[in-house]
């Protein structure tokens, strides 16, 4: 497979990304709408970037992520979840991954793998924090496999319908 990884205007291709995220995570039109107006909001938030890996020019992966503050909408949902744990620091100079998401056609090649380190490595924070759904999944696999612990289980964000797990890493991520 002729894969490239690098930077990503993600403001540009945001309809491309969206059409991934949605086969990935199988979202309906209506919620890649509303996700399409917050990767637009976020995308200005200072230091916010993104990567994307293309095959033959077709995006097919992509990941995005800034430096974490205690004032963005995800920090204030996670924060009391933290803080019960004993972890609230962890919202503290951190870059969060925001979203990663690679076409189910092009799973498990170590896609995911990459642009998450490629994307992290050139963090200025020391730590990375995101959250995925809390269940044993490929994705929550990959995240403990480069040093990501739990650092808040069941978390629940608005609307959503399942428990989110809250996940920290020292920087940079662990290699196997």
């Amino acid at each position: 497979m002729d894969l490239a990884i690098g930077p990503l205007d993600l403001s540009a291709r945001v309809d491309e990304a969206l059409a991934v995220q949605a086969v990935a995570f199988g979202l309906g039109p209506d919620e890649v709408s509303v996700r399409r107006q917050i990767v637009q909001r976020h995308m200005q938030f200072p230091g916010a970037r993104a990567l994307g890996a293309t095959a033959g020019g077709l995006l097919v992966g992509f990941v995005y992520g800034m430096p974490n503050s205690r004032t963005h909408w995800w920090s204030t949902v996670v924060e009391p979840y933290l803080r019960a744990a004993g972890n609230a620091e962890w919202l503290d100079d951190s870059f969060v991954i925001t979203e990663l998401h690679v076409h189910p056609d092009h799973q498990n090649r170590g896609i995911g793998r990459r642009l998450i380190t490629r994307i992290t490595d050139s963090a200025a924070e020391p730590r990375s924090i995101l959250s995925a759904i809390d269940t044993d999944s490929p994705a929550r696999g990959l995240y403990h496999s480069l040093g990501y612990t739990d650092l808040a289980r069941r978390v629940h964000f608005p609307s959503a319908p399942r428990p989110y797990a809250v996940m920290g890493a020292p920087l940079p991520l662990r290699r196997r």
